[in-house]
């Protein structure tokens, strides 16, 4: 039997930098060679949580 999703919510959160203002972001990362980092642990805590959505699917 297919369950209709009537209603869905979304929260975001973002990190505004501490500069105050409203200046745009850059469209380039910076070339510090920590954004490498950062987007490892991203993909990594986003490959985390699908795996947990999995596990959860096929315990039931």
């Amino acid at each position: 039997m297919p369950i209709e999703i009537r209603e869905l919510h979304i929260r975001v959160t973002v990190n505004a930098p501490a500069g105050g203002g409203s200046a745009p972001a850059p469209s380039a990362p910076p070339s510090g060679g920590g954004g490498s980092a950062d987007k490892e642990a991203l993909v990594a805590e986003c490959v985390e949580q699908v795996l947990q959505i999995l596990q959860g699917k096929l315990e039931r």
